[in-house]
């Protein structure tokens, strides 16, 4: 689902609770209704905007009650600071995704998918040890937005605060990553050669590369 889209309908308060209810249990627009202390109309039209979106669905049981419940998992992550702001939501990825060499960073333990847990007690340590990775992966990511953000705040303190200090970081990273030639840094970054040029002279100006040749590399 477009990000977008999903902040807009979860600026709601309401919606926001129907969601919070509805992950605890399963609920018919009449219980829904005393829990928000709003009229069953106004929760409908919210569980209707819900249901559109795909975040909701709905069941009837043998007394004719509709249901809602939760569809599927989602998340989504905002992130605001001085260099930017991005919203990303996204699925829960299959069980079939081989995560070998996709976290060179980090020590990921994969079970293999054919052979899953033989009984209660093996999905509950499972669980546990799937709870206790969230929160070191919740910890590194902590870790990682802490250090982008000190990386860019010292680009911009050596080029001053007018600077685009995340094109400046792209460009120093394909320094590194490529031979460093004008070509290959535009190609890397996917932006024209000459914004490149512009970049490495300004770049070299604080001292921050040299150029040998053709080729730029990070002092």
């Amino acid at each position: 689902m477009d990000s977008a889209v999903l902040l807009n309908l979860l600026g709601n308060e309401n919606r926001r609770r129907i969601l919070r209810l509805l992950a605890d249990k399963p609920c018919y627009v009449t219980e829904i209704s005393e829990y928000l202390g709003v009229s069953p109309k106004a929760v409908i039209d919210h569980l209707r905007k819900l249901e559109d979106a795909g975040l909701i669905e709905s069941t009837t049981d043998d007394q004719r009650r509709k249901y809602f419940r939760i569809t599927q998992s989602l998340r989504l992550e905002v992130s605001v600071s001085p260099y930017g702001f991005g919203a990303k939501s996204a699925y829960p990825a299959r069980n079939s995704l081989d995560m070998s060499g996709r976290c060179p960073h980090l020590s990921i333990e994969t079970p293999d998918a054919n052979e899953g847990p033989d009984d209660i007690a093996d999905l509950a340590a499972e669980y546990a040890r799937l709870q206790e990775l969230d929160r070191e992966l919740s910890v590194a990511q902590r870790w990682v937005h802490g250090r982008v953000e000190n990386a860019l705040a010292e680009i911009d303190e050596r080029l001053g605060t007018e600077a685009d200090s995340r094109f400046y970081a792209a460009v120093l990273a394909a320094l590194v990553e490529t031979d460093g030639t004008v070509e290959a840094v535009a190609e890397e970054v996917g932006v024209p050669e000459d914004a490149v040029v512009d970049a490495l002279r300004r770049l070299s100006d604080v001292g921050v590369v040299t150029r040998d040749g053709t080729r730029f590399r990070v002092r």
